[in-house]
């Protein structure tokens, strides 16, 4: 007498699913602390409506007096001195996103997708206002490299030091860049954000690797190195990578995709055969190069894990370990060094401007209903505002690569 068991009875197993479905790590506001919030300090506090009238919003700057330097007279007055005045404009935008469901998926669904969808919408949201602030942070004409580089040239062995923060204490102190206030009320301390990479890079440099194994070996064991100098360090994954944009390996690879490709994809065809070429690069780059002050948010990289003639499997930033984004056929693909932009600035190094009505982060939309029917439900977010660069002696970027690659 035999037991029936799941593998007799295939046909009458079926799939079980979880409910919940597995999304990726959350995007963080980075760069937004670099901004002063102008239209907080009622200078420019206008309604949205006020705020169209115009595209760009003009900032404007006051000279210091200059210090006296002779003697009150006793037979003719003090001449008056005069401020100089200027100004310096952002320009505003607006930014917008939305999901659409039916009415059916709503009843039907066996996932957490609507309530999924509504934390997406937040979550794109900050994701892309935070852009804004992101592109106004590493694009800009202060920007230092490392060993006299380029972007284009740059290397594994041109990667950061804890030298560079002496340095940069010296040049933000002589240019009186405003920092953020210290436990003595002076503002005098200032932020760095940057990528894991260009930390490990800092923590086995110079003096900090000296005392790492010396004195306060938590540097090197916990990872416990929070602030060089008067820099407070910000270490996150999601800080700005220029992917591919480096130096050329000895073996390089410059190919596109030869189809669409989607998020979550976890291979990728491309259009030349690089399966001989895998193990040159530890991340490539999918997406426009960015050189000079070109920036493309949907740029990513990847590692590859192997190959068959054009198709390449991968390990990516996705939730699922695919792609994060959808990109087109003929993006291209590298495998280049990429380069690492270390942001130093304080909290007035960027200003940022919204209108009022919507608020400083954007505003949901709905849900609402539509259709004949009311068989569609949708959900929504907008912004109205923008991030700029005022002054550029307040907001350094320092490009580096890392020993990593």
């Amino acid at each position: 007498m035999g037991i029936e068991t799941t593998s007799t009875l295939t046909n009458s197993i079926r799939d079980v699913y979880k409910q919940k479905y597995l999304v990726g790590a959350m995007s963080q506001r980075l760069y937004d602390q670099y901004a002063v919030d102008y239209t907080a300090l009622g200078a420019d506090g206008k309604s949205m409506a006020e705020l169209l009238q115009s595209t760009n919003i003009n900032i404007p700057f006051l000279s210091r007096m200059a210090p006296g330097t002779t003697a009150i007279s006793e037979t003719s007055d003090v001449v008056p001195q005069t401020l100089r005045d200027a100004t310096s404009s952002i320009t505003w935008s607006s930014r917008g996103e939305a999901l659409q469901w039916s009415e059916k998926l709503s009843i039907s669904v066996y996932t957490d997708y609507t309530a999924r969808a509504y934390e997406a919408v937040g979550e794109n949201a900050m994701e892309s206002i935070e852009l804004l602030a992101e592109a106004a942070a590493v694009q800009g004409s202060w920007v230092e490299y490392a060993t006299g580089l380029t972007r284009a040239t740059m290397t594994d062995t041109a990667v950061a030091t804890d030298a560079i923060f002496r340095q940069y204490m010296g040049k933000m102190l002589t240019l009186k860049v405003p920092g953020f206030m210290d436990a003595n009320g002076e503002a005098n301390t200032w932020s760095a954000t940057m990528h894991p990479f260009n930390f490990h890079d800092i923590s086995e440099s110079g003096n900090v690797d000296a005392i790492g194994q010396y004195q306060d070996k938590g540097i090197h064991i916990k990872f416990e190195l929070g602030q060089l100098g008067p820099f407070r360090l910000v270490v996150s994954p999601f800080a700005k990578v220029f992917g591919g944009a480096g130096a050329d390996f000895d073996t390089v690879v410059a190919t596109t995709t030869a189809n669409a490709v989607n998020a979550l994809a976890k291979t990728i065809v491309t259009s030349a055969d690089v399966s001989a070429d895998i193990a040159d690069g530890e991340l490539w780059t999918i997406g426009t190069e960015e050189t000079g002050s070109t920036f493309y948010p949907t740029n990513e990289r990847f590692k590859v894990l192997s190959a068959a003639t054009t198709t390449l499997t991968i390990l990516g930033e996705g939730p699922n370990g695919g792609l994060r984004f959808d990109h087109d056929s003929g993006v291209a693909i590298r495998n280049a060094y990429s380069v690492y932009p270390i942001i130093f600035g304080g909290p007035e190094s960027l200003v940022k401007v919204y209108a009022q009505d919507v608020g400083e982060f954007g505003q949901i939309v709905g849900p609402k209903t539509s259709g004949v029917l009311d068989q569609f439900e949708t959900l929504g977010w907008k912004y109205y505002g923008g991030y700029g660069r005022v002054a550029e002696n307040r907001l350094l970027r320092f490009e580096c690569g890392t020993s990593y690659e």
